[in-house]
């Protein structure tokens, strides 16, 4: 068993400590940003020290990195891994919700995407994070237009991957709902990149 330490308002804090801080980083990092986002801040909003702060993370880029890695390590499964859904149906899925919304935030903005902007270092761990998971939905995206019958599964996927991103950007600045247009335009994509016999639609 851990052994308990006192944290900055005196209480005991056992070993709920590392998931305090991701819980912290994952609302202050989208309320606010990476870099407006100190250690100082993110240890008193965990209620944590600073000493048992790096003695989970190494410094403020690996939480940020374990932060990205959380979010969805299963690449948007409640979309791509749906088995009630056609191919085509959980194509069109991906524009219904995005991944990272929630109900106090109506401006959604991607956290990789936000991680991508801030971080200007390309061998940052979180960069590198972002580059592999934008790289994954796409590559989703691409498996399930093939199962659709998509005669270039590829370029669908990036297309639409493409739209995605730009929906999520969109949507934060204009402070406006802007995935039922893209799903709109997700259709069209579709509907031109499969061909009407396909039998998996």
């Amino acid at each position: 068993m851990t052994e308990l330490e006192k944290g900055p308002q005196g209480r005991r804090r056992g070993r709920g400590a590392r998931e305090r801080i991701l819980s912290a980083s994952r609302q202050l990092f989208r309320e606010q940003g990476i870099n407006q986002t100190g250690m100082d801040q993110l240890c008193a909003a965990a209620q944590v020290s600073k000493r048992t702060a790096y003695q989970h993370f190494a410094g403020k880029d690996e939480l940020v990195a374990e932060y990205l890695r959380r979010f969805d390590p299963d690449v948007m499964p409640g979309v791509f891994d749906r088995t009630d859904l056609t191919p085509r149906e959980r194509l069109l899925a991906a524009f219904e919700a995005p991944a990272n919304a929630t109900e106090d935030d109506v401006t959604p903005l991607c956290p990789f995407i936000g991680a991508a902007v801030e971080i200007h270092d390309p061998d940052h761990p979180a960069r590198q994070r972002a580059h592999d998971y934008k790289k994954a939905v796409a590559a989703r995206l691409a498996e399930t237009a093939r199962e659709a019958g998509a005669t270039n599964p590829e370029e669908l996927g990036e297309q639409l991957a493409l739209l995605l991103d730009g929906a999520s950007a969109r949507n934060r600045a204009l402070n406006a709902e802007t995935f039922p247009t893209a799903a709109a335009i997700a259709v069209v994509l579709i509907d031109n990149a499969v061909p009407k016999t396909a039998p998996s639609q």
